[in-house]
């Protein structure tokens, strides 16, 4: 799977998803640091990218249209990176075949359970 890395998420998590074999960019090494979320989405959508965010807009807005790209919502508070990327590790291979199964948004909370 592809997936495009929002801005405000950081660049060890693009590196974490390579290590799960998954081909993952981050916003700002294509350009889309400052880029509003109108531009990531038809970025996302041009090139199959699944969009891993914890942005509410891209929820938001994937469930009120009805093409668009995949979204990952990663809904966790403020964390340090390393403690972001050990709540993810045992949640990832369930996020995974969600999208494959066809899901168009996952929705990843404090206390999901998959």
């Amino acid at each position: 799977m592809r997936f495009l890395v929002d801005a405000q998420l950081p660049p060890s998590l693009t590196r974490f998803l390579r290590t799960f074999g998954e081909e993952a960019i981050e916003c700002r090494d294509v350009g889309l640091r400052d880029a509003d979320d109108e531009e990531i989405w038809r970025f996302a959508i041009t090139g199959g990218w699944c969009i891993v965010t914890k942005d509410e807009d891209f929820a938001v807005r994937h469930m009120t249209e009805t093409s668009g790209p995949q979204v990952v919502w990663l809904r966790i508070g403020n964390s340090t990176n390393p403690a972001l990327l050990q709540w993810l590790e045992p949640l990832w291979a369930n996020i995974v075949r969600e999208l494959r199964m066809g899901q168009g948004l996952v929705e990843v909370g404090e206390r999901t359970k998959h």
